[in-house]
């Protein structure tokens, strides 16, 4: 299983596809005019704005839509994902994601505004995303059941298992508790909110979201204050493995490079096409207003959350870097911990705040999992409405059936993911990463001028 595994993980992720999420985003940042820059007050502005139903009675607010694709985003790639780039591609992994973070700001702006573009009314509200985009605007509605599909496969299954054993991984280190019971409070508290719907999902979120995200950045902060003095030594290890000019780690570029790519797209998603999901269901009077929101996101979830989890491990100096053909160390920073990944954050803390950091990390790792399997679930389920939707307009019970079996399903995988082995989980969430990505990108290139022609309309206003 492991060697079919790693098979298809390395076809999926060749170099074609970081060479066309890097190639795609830097095209989009130069026709927008670097718009993820020169709109950043705008963005602001919009992500407070007053949501106007009138679309439909049953969207979300753009704050909300804002907090659930975050939901997605913040998860366990900002810390465990952060750590595993750092423990295979070295310091210079970082760098990479700052620059994907960069350019799939622009990215998400054309994935979320194509989504507003093309979404439709349900009567659980707005929903669509890149499956209404490749059906109606490529004329292709087979790949468009196809992308659904994936979706739910990749996102709904595949990535559901890395977020839940890196939840119980964290547990297990802090409390010695059993990753089954883990799993088994996770899906319980799971299951209370996605059963009540969607409304229920964008009121936790809107509260949950934010929460999270600035209790983790303070104390962050307070790590990386209390060793300032490596603050700098750090930027510099960062930049220069990026380009194997250091000699730690220097002879692994490829790997670096690789691993900053697929990290910063797993925490991030931009082009993955879920953040477009979600913004499908916001309620805006300008479709590229929604994508100047998501692409604010991105920034949050790379530049913040992920920097301070970097900043930590290494200033820290918590980490391990590990030769992925021998196994051997190749920088030893933690040799206690070995591959122990979220062991590298919890080492972190622990180093300011002894005895502290495990149990930190831990919970903060559960608030993450729980509120990206929200917008995972979020995901799936517009999914299904989707492929019913085409199928048979008509057949609600048949869909309301489909989805009732998903719930079951992924509670199912929540308590079976959190006893999965890591590195398996790791290889099947980055499989439906990138199946989900190659197909979205391919449609955001064809599609751009439609996204580009909705910017300069609120250009010119």
């Amino acid at each position: 299983m492991e060697k079919v595994v790693n098979i298809i993980n390395d076809i999926i992720w060749s170099p074609a596809l970081v060479i066309l999420l890097v190639g795609a985003g830097l095209y989009f940042t130069i026709r927008t005019r670097c718009v993820q820059v020169r709109r950043i007050g705008m963005m602001v502005r919009l992500l407070f704005k007053k949501h106007d139903n009138s679309t439909d009675p049953k969207s979300m607010s753009s704050f909300q839509a804002f907090c659930l694709s975050l939901s997605g985003r913040v998860g366990t790639g900002n810390i465990v994902g952060v750590a595993t780039a750092i423990a295979i591609g070295g310091p210079g992994s970082v760098f990479w994601m700052w620059l994907i973070a960069f350019l799939g700001a622009s990215t998400a702006f054309t994935e979320s505004t194509l989504a507003q573009l093309y979404n439709f009314k349900h009567d659980k509200g707005l929903r669509g995303g890149p499956a209404c985009y490749i059906e109606k605007g490529l004329k292709l509605p087979h790949l468009a059941v196809i992308f659904a599909i994936l979706t739910i496969v990749g996102y709904g299954m595949f990535i559901v298992l890395v977020q839940v054993n890196s939840m119980s991984t964290a547990f297990q280190n802090a409390y010695n508790v059993k990753p089954i019971l883990c799993g088994i409070a996770l899906a319980v508290v799971l299951g209370l909110v996605i059963i009540g719907g969607v409304k229920r999902i964008a009121h936790v979120a809107q509260v949950v979201t934010p929460f999270m995200a600035i209790a983790y950045i303070i104390i962050a902060l307070v790590i990386i204050f209390a060793n300032i003095e490596s603050v700098p030594g750090a930027f510099k290890l960062i930049f220069t493995n990026a380009f194997g000019i250091n000699p730690l780690a220097g002879g692994i570029l490829g790997t670096t490079i690789a691993m900053g790519v697929k990290r910063g797209l797993f925490s991030n998603e931009a082009g993955e096409g879920g953040g477009a999901i979600v913004s499908a269901s916001a309620g805006v009077d300008k479709p590229a207003n929604q994508g100047l929101v998501q692409a604010f996101s991105v920034y949050i979830d790379t530049l913040l959350v992920c920097t301070a989890t970097a900043l930590m491990i290494i200033c820290s100096g918590t980490y391990n870097i590990i030769d992925q053909v021998s196994g051997e160390l190749l920088y030893a920073g933690a040799p206690e911990l070995g591959n122990n990944y979220v062991g590298f954050t919890q080492a972190a803390v622990d180093s300011v705040f002894e005895g502290f950091g495990s149990g930190f990390v831990s919970i903060a790792l559960t608030f993450f999992v729980f509120t990206t399997l929200m917008a995972y679930y979020f995901y799936s389920e517009s999914s299904l409405i989707y492929i019913f939707r085409v199928k048979n307009k008509m057949n609600t019970k048949s869909e309301k059936f489909a989805i009732w079996m998903y719930r079951f399903v992924l509670l199912a995988l929540v308590v079976v993911g959190s006893c999965t082995a890591s590195d398996i989980a790791w290889k099947f969430g980055d499989i439906g990463v990138g199946l989900t990505t190659w197909i979205n990108v391919i449609a955001l290139l064809l599609l751009f001028p439609q996204a580009l022609k909705a910017l300069n309309e609120i250009d010119k206003k």
